[in-house]
C-alpha cells in the first residue's frame, strides 16, 4: 500500500507559497497552448487570433470554475461567507463550471471576431486532457477528491485524511480523462476536422462517461453526499453534459 504524505506546497519563495495545484493550472495551460499552436491549429485565421483567445480562455476557466463550485457544490457556505468566494487560493474549483466558462468565453470571442466559436472549442477539447491530467495529479498530491475505502493491492493511505486504504480515484481520472481521452480525440481529429463542433461533442461524451464511472470509486463531497439513486452531484452533472455532447453531434451531422 502506498502512503501519500505529500506536501501540497511545491516551493516557498520569500514566504510566498506556490502550491502544486497552481502549478498544475499553469503547466496545463502552457502545454495546451504550445501544443495547440504547433500541431492542432490548421486555419490561419484561428492561429492569428489564438493568443488573444487564450486570455478569454483563462478568465473563463478561473471565473467559471470558481462560480461553478460556489453555486453547485457549496452555495449555503458562500451565502453566509460571501467574501470567501474570492479566496481562490483556499481551493474550491469545479471542472464543469470551468467548462461552462470556456464555452461562454469561446462564444463571446467568436462573436467579437465574427468567427465560429466551435473552431476554438474543438482546439481546446483536443488539449484539455493535458490540463486534466496535471490537475488530477495535483489533486492526488493534495490528498483531495480521494477514493472510497478498499482492499485492492494498489490502495493508497492518505495520511492527511485518515489511516484507511482508499482508491486513488484521482489517478483513475488522470489516466481515463487525461491519457485515454487524449488518444480518443486524436483518433477522431482528422475524421471530423471539416465539421466544427464534432470534436467538442466527442469530448463531452467521453469525459462524462469516464467521470461518471470513476465517481463510483470516489467519496462524494461531504456537504452534499449522494443526490439521489446513490449518484453524486458529479455524476448528475456528467449525465447532463454527456447528453449535451450527443445533441451537439446530432445537430452538427
Amino acid at each position: 500500500m502506498f502512503i501519500n504524505n505529500f506536501d501540497p506546497v511545491a516551493l516557498e519563495i520569500f514566504s510566498i507559497e506556490i502550491r502544486w495545484y497552481s502549478l498544475a493550472y499553469i503547466i496545463g495551460i502552457l502545454f495546451g497552448w504550445i501544443l495547440a499552436k504547433k500541431l492542432f491549429i490548421q486555419r490561419s485565421e484561428i492561429k492569428n487570433k489564438f493568443d488573444d483567445y487564450v486570455t478569454y480562455l483563462i478568465l473563463g476557466i478561473i471565473i467559471g470554475g470558481r462560480l461553478g463550485y460556489v453555486f453547485i457544490y457549496n452555495l449555503s457556505f458562500y451565502i453566509n461567507n460571501p467574501l470567501d468566494i474570492f479566496k481562490i487560493w483556499q481551493g474550491g474549483m469545479s471542472f464543469h463550471g470551468g467548462l461552462i466558462g470556456i464555452i461562454l468565453a469561446s462564444i463571446i470571442f467568436g462573436k467579437k471576431n465574427n468567427q465560429n466559436a466551435f473552431l476554438y472549442m474543438d482546439i481546446v477539447a483536443l488539449v484539455a486532457p493535458i490540463g486534466i491530467f496535471f490537475g488530477r495529479l495535483a489533486n492526488f498530491i493534495n490528498s483531495e477528491l480521494y477514493g472510497t475505502v478498499t482492499n485492492v493491492s494498489w490502495a493508497v493511505k492518505f495520511t492527511q485524511v485518515d489511516s484507511l486504504p482508499r482508491h486513488p480515484s484521482q489517478l483513475y481520472e488522470a489516466l481515463l480523462e487525461g491519457v485515454v481521452l487524449f488518444l480518443i480525440l486524436i483518433y477522431f481529429k482528422n475524421k471530423f476536422s471539416n465539421k466544427p463542433g464534432i470534436i467538442s461533442g466527442i469530448f463531452l461524451i467521453f469525459y462524462s462517461i469516464f467521470r461518471f464511472f470513476v465517481e463510483f470509486y470516489r467519496v462524494p463531497d461531504e456537504q452534499l453526499g449522494y443526490i439521489f439513486l446513490n449518484l453524486s452531484m458529479g455524476q448528475v452533472i456528467s449525465t447532463i453534459f454527456m447528453l449535451s455532447g450527443v445533441l451537439i453531434i446530432l445537430f452538427k451531422k
